[in-house]
């Protein structure tokens, strides 16, 4: 003690080493205190419109369940199906498994049982990705004053906010998690109107599928003319549909009198949302819950070789 009194000079130049060895050290520190402990999971999300719950397990789950059952260091899978139509696939993997490779291994199992699936599944798509499960912070968007509801703000978080927090460093996920309300044109249709003039859900749809495409025009003055001309003109038409008057105005069917039928005449067309199964509140007021999830360290892979526990499903 008495040498570092006495030299003042010695003992700066030990702090400094001691305090440039620490600064140094800083850029090797380990990001986490503790290894990943708990089991990485892949999730399967899909669709069927108006299936029931029964319905759905049957002729989504089980093919799905099937062809993934077995998976590189599976330890078990939970589904659950729901009357509203959906499926949701949990895939939980031994801890130290690359959440990337399976994922991808998860995938090319879901893409065995696509042609078991119903088309009206595999049109709108199954969804696989790999979900972590460490909560880094939740948040919630809402309007103070009430001048925007749900489906505003769902679609604001969902257009200028989600992706802007996932590209943050740190950040592995970052996603809505009840409430999201995408916009969609919605069409409430009057069931006895519609019984009364003969027509049926299916002639509505395929009037829908017909009338709203998005049309290649051509282009004016274009190979191979019988002259030539000096310009050429690319043709454009208008698209899709955007607004509710619009697909109001869709044709359904020509009377013999010369009369036109049309969507407007048989529902209720305007802007609203693709679902309303869930929502959010803040306070009693509409909010949109946003999750913030840390990315999951990559691990080598496991070799070993546990199958999973038999799959279990549930339906509500």
């Amino acid at each position: 003690m008495s040498v570092f009194i006495h030299r003042p000079v010695l003992s700066i130049v030990i702090s400094l080493v001691i305090l440039l060895a620490g600064g140094l050290a800083i850029l090797a520190l380990p990001s986490a205190q503790y290894p990943d402990i708990t089991p990485p999971t892949v999730q399967v999300l899909a669709n069927y419109t108006g299936a029931d719950a029964q319905t759905v397990e049957q002729t989504v789950a089980a093919p799905i369940e099937q062809q993934v059952n077995g998976a590189e260091s599976m330890i078990y899978m939970q589904s659950k199906s729901t009357n509203d139509g959906r499926m949701n696939l949990t895939v939980s993997f031994e801890v130290g498994r690359d959440p990337d490779l399976a994922s991808v291994d998860v995938q090319n199992r879901v893409n065995l049982a696509l042609p078991f699936l119903p088309p009206e599944v595999t049109q709108q798509g199954v969804s696989v990705k790999k979900q972590s499960t460490q909560i880094l912070i939740f948040m919630s968007f809402f309007s103070p004053g009430g001048t925007y509801d749900a489906s505003f703000l769902s679609n604001y978080v969902l257009v200028n906010v989600i992706d802007e927090l996932a590209r943050l460093p740190g950040v592995g996920l970052a996603a809505i998690l009840v409430g999201q309300q995408d916009y969609a044109m919605r069409m409430w249709v009057d069931p006895a109107r519609l019984t009364s003039l003969g027509l049926t859900t299916t002639d509505l749809a395929n009037a829908l599928r017909e009338q709203n495409v998005q049309a290649a025009a051509g282009s004016v003055g274009a190979e191979p003319m019988p002259r030539p001309v000096d310009f050429q003109y690319s043709v454009n038409v208008k698209g899709r549909l955007t607004e509710a008057e619009e697909f109001g105005n869709i044709i359904l069917r020509t009377n013999p009198d010369g009369s036109i039928l049309r969507m407007k005449d048989v529902a209720r067309v305007e802007m609203g949302s693709k679902t309303y199964n869930t929502f959010g509140r803040l306070n009693g007021k509409a909010a949109i819950p946003v999750g913030i999830y840390l990315p999951r360290p990559c691990a080598s892979n496991s070799k070993s070789s546990r199958r999973g526990f038999p799959p279990t499903s549930t339906t509500s």
